[in-house]
C-alpha cells in the first residue's frame, strides 16, 4: 500500500471515529434541560442524520466537475473556522439548553451551534475523500473507504461507553477530541493540497464507458437507507422502552445498523439474497405479530436478541441492495451518498420527530416493517412471480398487524397522548375484588395508580405505600413524638406521574410538583384524584425540576421526593454533587432528600451514598415489600439527611439498612458520570 492511500486510509477512518465519539458526547449534555429519555437520543439522532446528509451535500458541491477553484480554499478556511470555534467554545453555553418547552428545537439549536460546522465537515469526509482519491490514484471508485469509515464509527461508538465515558470527565473529552479535530484538519490539508480542482478535462477512467444510472435505481439509494434508518430508530425506542431499559442497550441496534453498512460495502460477496430475503420474512412476521399482542411478552433476553437480528437483517438487506445499485460513474458518486444520507435523514426523522406529531400512539415498529416489505416487494420483483407473492402477502399481514396493534392499544385506554417525552396511556381494569382501578403507562412502564374503592381511593399505591421511604419520611420527616405531623410540612416532589404523593398532604401542608412532561398534568388533574382530594396547597413548576428550582428561591422543603426516572433510565443530571448541593439549598434544617432506586439494572444505592459521603450527609435504605391488596409495589429508596435523630427513631431504625458500597465508584459530578459500573445485568 503506497504512503498516499495509507493517509487516505487514515484520514476516513479518523474522521468517522470524531464523527461517532462526538455524538453520545453532545448528547449527554442536553440531560440537564431534557432529562434521561430515550427521546433525546433518538431527536440527537436525527440532527446527527440531518447534518450528515448537509455534510455530503457540502461534498458534492465541492466536487462537482464545473466546481470553481476557490471552492477548495473555501473548504480549507472551513476546516481552520471550526478549529477557531472549538477552542472558542469549549464547553457548552448553559443558556443554550435552557427550554424543554421546545424540546427538538432546543436539541437542533444547541447541537447546530456548539459543534455544527465540525460535525458538517467530518460527515463530508467519505465522499470527498473518495473523489479525491479517485482524481489522484485514478481506478474505480474506492467505495472500501465508506466500509473503513462505518469501521472507525463502530469502534467510537463501543469505545465511549466502555472506556471513554468511565474514565474520563466531560472537559477532558472535549479537550481530547478538539486534538484530534486539529490532527484530522492538518491531514485534510495535506490530502487537499495534493489534489486537483475538477475539470471537465479530468474525468474518471471508466466514466466513458459507464451509462448513466436509472432514475428507478436512484429513488431505492434514497428508500432503502430511509428503511434501513426507520427500523434503527424505531428497534432502538421499542427495546429501550417498551422492552428493557437497560443502561447502553440504544448502543447495539446502532452497532447493528453500522456492521451492515460494512458488511455491506467491503464484503458485498457475503451477501445471499436468497438467504436473507427468506430469514428476514419470516423475522418481520413473527415479530409484527408479537407487538399485536401487547398483553403477551417475550423473555427479555430472547426480545432483544430477536429484535437485533431482525435490525441486522434488515439492514443488511437495505444497504447490500442499495451497493449492488451503486454508480459506475464517478461523476455519480457523490449523488449516490447524498441520496443515502438523505433516506437517513428521512427515516430517523419520521420516526424520532414526525411520528410522535401525526399519531397519539406508538405505531412507529410496525409501520417500519411494513415499508421494509413494501421495498423488498420492489427490489425482488425482478425475481418472479414466487418472490413478488412472498412480499405482496407479507407486505398485506404487517399493515393488518398494524391495525391489530391500533386495536391492542385502544382496549381498555380511555386516554392516548403522546409527545416528545414519549407516549402515555390511561388504561383502566378491575381488581380482583371488582373494583375500578386506573393505571397511567409510558410506553408499557407504570407512572401511577388509583384504585377506585371506598377506604381505598386516596391509600398511596404502587412505590409510595405509607411503609415505604418516602411514606416513613414523611410521616417522621419532621421529629415528632409518635409520628404524628402537628406543624405544616414543605415537600418537594421532582416527577408528578399521577401525583399519588398528594394523598399525604394535610390542610396546613404545602406540596410543590416539578414536572418536565407537559402531558402529564392535565392526566393528573382530571383523570386521578389524588390532586383534586388533596386538601394541601398544592402548585406546580413546569420544565426540568434542577432548572427550575436553581431559579427559585430557598424553598425550606422538610422532604425532596425524587423520582423523575422513566421506567429504567434515570436523568443523570438529577444525581450529582451539584445536584445534591441544590437540594441542600433549599431543604429546611434536618430536611430529607427521598431517592426513589428501585431500578431493574442499575444498582444506584452505592452512588447515592457516594453523593452523601461528598454531601456531608446521612444516608440510609429502606426497602418495602409490596401489597397486591391496596396495589403497592416492592420499592426501594435512599434517604439522606443532616438530621442527628431522624434515622435513630424505633419506626425507622427498624427497617433502614446502611447504604452498600462499590469499590472504585467515584461520586457523579456534572463533568463526570458513568452507568458502568454501577449495571447489574441479572435484574432484581
Amino acid at each position: 500500500m503506497s504512503a498516499s492511500r495509507l493517509l487516505y486510509g487514515i484520514t476516513v477512518f479518523l474522521g468517522a471515529f470524531l464523527l461517532f465519539l462526538v455524538e453520545p458526547m453532545a448528547a449527554k449534555q442536553l440531560l440537564p434541560t431534557l432529562g434521561g429519555s430515550s427521546a433525546v437520543w433518538l431527536t440527537c439522532l436525527v440532527f446527527f442524520q440531518v447534518m450528515l446528509l448537509l455534510g455530503y451535500l457540502y461534498a458534492h458541491w465541492l466536487t462537482r466537475d464545473d466546481a470553481p477553484r476557490w471552492r477548495q480554499p473555501l473548504y480549507l478556511a472551513s476546516l481552520a473556522v471550526a478549529v477557531v470555534l472549538l477552542i472558542v467554545h469549549r464547553s457548552m453555553p448553559a443558556a443554550l439548553s435552557r427550554d424543554s418547552t421546545h424540546p427538538v428545537s432546543t436539541i437542533f439549536v444547541t447541537l447546530t451551534l456548539t459543534i455544527g460546522l465540525p460535525f458538517l465537515l467530518l460527515g463530508a469526509t467519505s465522499p470527498l475523500l473518495q473523489l479525491w482519491f479517485l482524481r489522484t490514484q485514478g481506478g474505480s471508485v474506492p467505495y472500501r473507504l465508506f466500509a473503513l469509515s462505518n469501521a472507525g464509527s463502530l469502534l467510537a461508538l463501543i469505545a465511549y461507553p466502555i472506556v471513554v465515558e468511565p474514565n474520563l470527565t466531560l472537559e477532558v473529552q472535549r479537550a481530547l477530541w478538539s486534538v484530534g479535530f486539529v490532527v484530522y484538519a492538518v491531514l485534510c490539508t495535506v490530502l487537499a493540497r495534493q489534489t486537483k480542482p475538477a475539470t471537465n478535462s479530468f474525468p474518471s477512467p471508466e466514466e466513458p464507458a459507464a451509462a448513466p444510472t436509472r432514475a428507478f435505481a436512484k429513488w431505492l439509494w434514497f428508500l432503502l437507507p430511509m428503511a434501513a434508518a426507520m427500523q434503527l430508530s424505531a428497534v432502538t425506542a421499542h427495546l429501550t422502552v417498551n422492552i428493557a431499559a437497560i443502561p447502553l442497550l440504544w448502543m447495539l441496534p446502532l452497532a447493528v445498523y453500522l456492521l451492515t453498512f460494512i458488511l455491506a460495502f467491503e464484503f458485498p460477496a457475503l451477501y445471499r439474497r436468497g438467504i436473507v430475503v427468506r430469514l428476514l420474512v419470516v423475522m418481520l412476521a413473527s415479530l409484527g405479530y408479537a407487538i399485536s399482542k401487547t398483553d403477551v411478552s417475550l423473555p427479555i433476553g430472547v426480545a432483544i436478541l430477536f429484535f437485533l437480528v431482525e435490525c441486522f437483517l434488515a439492514g443488511l438487506f437495505c444497504h447490500a441492495e442499495a451497493y449492488a445499485l451503486r454508480p459506475q460513474r464517478g461523476a455519480e458518486t457523490t449523488i449516490f451518498y447524498l441520496l443515502i444520507a438523505g433516506g437517513g435523514a428521512a427515516g430517523t426523522f419520521f420516526i424520532g420527530i414526525a411520528s410522535p406529531l401525526i399519531f397519539s400512539a406508538n405505531y412507529d415498529l410496525a409501520i417500519s416493517f411494513f415499508v421494509t416489505a413494501l421495498l423488498a416487494v420492489a427490489v425482488t420483483w425482478s425475481d418472479g412471480w414466487p418472490q413478488r407473492l412472498l412480499w405482496s402477502t407479507a407486505s398485506a399481514l404487517l399493515l393488518f398487524f398494524t391495525f391489530m396493534l391500533h386495536t391492542a392499544y385502544a382496549r381498555d385506554a380511555i386516554l392516548e397522548v403522546r409527545n416528545f417525552y414519549g407516549t402515555l396511556r390511561v388504561k383502566q381494569t378491575t381488581t380482583a375484588q371488582a373494583d375500578p382501578e386506573r393505571m397511567l403507562l409510558n410506553g408499557t412502564i407504570q407512572h401511577g395508580t388509583q384504585i377506585f374503592a371506598t377506604g381505598l381511593d386516596h391509600i398511596p399505591t404502587t412505590y409510595y405505600a405509607v411503609d415505604s421511604g418516602i411514606g416513613l419520611a414523611l410521616r417522621f420527616c419532621c421529629n415528632v413524638p409518635g409520628g404524628d405531623v402537628s406543624r405544616p410540612r414543605s415537600i418537594g416532589v421532582i416527577g408528578l406521574g399521577t401525583g399519588t404523593l398528594a394523598a399525604y398532604g394535610h390542610a396546613v401542608d404545602r406540596i410543590r410538583f416539578y414536572e418536565i412532561n407537559p402531558l402529564v398534568r392535565p392526566i393528573a388533574q382530571n383523570l386521578f384524584t389524588y390532586l383534586r382530594g388533596s386538601p394541601a396547597q398544592l402548585s406546580f413548576s413546569d420544565g426540568d425540576a434542577r432548572t427550575s428550582l436553581s431559579r427559585e428561591a430557598p424553598q425550606n422543603f422538610d422532604v425532596i421526593a425524587v423520582d423523575a426516572f422513566s421506567g429504567d433510565a434515570i436523568p443523570l443530571h438529577l444525581l450529582t454533587t451539584e445536584a445534591i448541593a441544590l437540594y441542600k439549598k433549599h431543604l429546611a434544617p434536618d430536611g430529607i432528600v427521598a431517592f426513589h432506586v428501585s431500578n431493574q439494572y442499575l444498582n444506584l444505592a452505592p452512588e447515592i451514598g457516594q453523593l452523601a459521603v461528598a454531601a456531608n450527609m446521612q444516608s440510609k435504605v429502606v426497602e418495602s415489600a409490596g401489597d397486591e391488596a391496596t396495589g403497592s409495589y416492592r420499592s426501594t429508596w435512599v434517604l439522606l439527611t443532616n438530621s442527628s435523630t431522624f434515622f435513630s427513631h424505633p419506626q425507622i431504625a427498624s427497617v433502614a439498612t446502611a447504604t452498600p458500597t462499590t469499590p472504585r465508584l467515584r461520586p457523579w459530578t456534572d463533568d463526570y458520570s458513568s452507568l458502568l459500573p454501577i449495571v447489574q445485568l441479572t435484574h432484581r
